[in-house]
């Protein structure tokens, strides 16, 4: 059998994290020929998953630019990769989740007929603006994928919704899973001086439809919670896009018992998961991973197209409204039911073996 040509694409630290168990268990497969594209939309924070993951790029676009607008990078991705698929010439195009690299790069797929596999596919809030972009991207894609291995049975539905062919649909669990499970097994250190003795909250906040007034309601929450509760150890690694950066240093940094740090490589972020006693995150990522960790996660956003977490009441949504962040999180450093409760280690995005199920799907197309 001739061996079929799979790229896999990657642009940002999620979709590295999400992808690597689906390029890892490919790479095992005899009929594949495996290319990995990184597009570079985040550099850093993309590398370095790679880098644990022992994943290196075949393409590397190198895409990043400093506070780029949306439509330039659409536009700068759209050109490149329309030599990529001139050059490679896949058999099939891997993308995973909601980002801007996956709406281009599906569209360019599209253009050159290329078919489209799209891990964690069906996520829905049906809100255009909430999350802003993402809920775009992931419709466009989900109209351009060939394959849609979708993470849930509620995503199934809602891209049953949509119209497409149930026969295209494969209910996967979350590739998240897979990583997670494969990363929390090892010996992991945090890397940062913390107190043993105390509890930690951990907090991750970057999305851009809470930039600005909603971000700064976020941050005097955190400093409300940090001043009632001396004896709690607050730990923010501070994305660096400045809209987040410089409030967060500016609201928090006199805090005594918050520490603000640059993004955590993946390996550490898990230890501190597995560390946390609470986190507060608008995160999509936190919500499927801390649950099966059997971490709480306040949600910093007014929806969620992962309700499956929120339906289970192991994630529940606060916004980024300062009395319902500080309400939520006291009620849970305060009360020990209402915290176990919500620490049940329930994992409703899947059981590690989704990659599995991707590639089989591949193999028996392609068999």
């Amino acid at each position: 059998m001739q061996k079929k040509s799979v790229l896999c694409v990657v642009g940002t630290r999620p979709e590295a994290i999400k992808m690597a168990p689906v390029i890892l268990a490919l790479k095992n497969e005899p009929w594949a020929q495996v290319r990995v594209l990184a597009t570079a939309q985040h550099r850093n924070m993309l590398d370095q998953v790679l880098n644990f993951f022992g994943i290196t790029p075949d393409i590397d676009l190198d895409i990043m630019r400093p506070n780029q607008a949306l439509t330039t990078l659409t536009a700068r991705l759209l050109l490149e990769m329309d030599q990529v698929l001139l050059n490679e010439k896949p058999d099939v195009v891997l993308v995973q989740g909601d980002t801007t690299t996956v709406m281009t790069v599906a569209l360019a797929c599209f253009y050159h007929r290329i078919p489209i596999g799209h891990v964690e596919a069906g996520l829905r809030t049906w809100d255009m603006q909430n999350p802003f972009p993402e809920e775009a991207n992931r419709v466009i894609a989900g109209k351009l994928a060939r394959w849609h291995f979708a993470p849930t049975e509620g995503s199934r539905q809602n891209l049953l919704r949509e119209g497409m062919p149930d026969k295209d649909i494969l209910v996967t669990g979350n590739t998240v899973i897979d990583a997670l499970l494969m990363t929390a097994a090892k010996d992991l250190q945090i890397g940062i001086d913390l107190d043993p003795q105390k509890r930690l909250v951990l907090i991750t906040s970057h999305r851009r439809e809470n930039f600005g007034a909603p971000f700064r309601e976020i941050c005097r929450a955190l400093q409300t919670l940090a001043a009632n509760n001396p004896d709690v150890q607050f730990l923010y690694p501070v994305h660096p896009n400045p809209n987040v950066k410089d409030v967060a240093h500016e609201v928090l940094g006199d805090s005594p018992n918050i520490r603000l740090c640059e993004p955590l490589d993946y390996a550490p972020f898990v230890a501190a998961m597995k560390q946390a006693y609470l986190i507060i995150s608008d995160s999509g990522g936190v919500q499927e991973e801390a649950p099966a960790l059997g971490k709480p996660v306040l949600v910093l956003r007014e929806e969620t197209e992962r309700p499956e977490a929120v339906e289970q009441g192991v994630v529940k949504l606060v916004g980024p409204n300062y009395e319902r962040i500080v309400t939520e999180a006291q009620r849970l450093l305060d009360d020990e039911a209402a915290y176990r409760d919500m620490a049940r280690g329930i994992s409703p995005y899947g059981d590690g073996l989704a990659s599995g199920r991707i590639v089989k799907t591949l193999r028996e197309h392609f068999s």
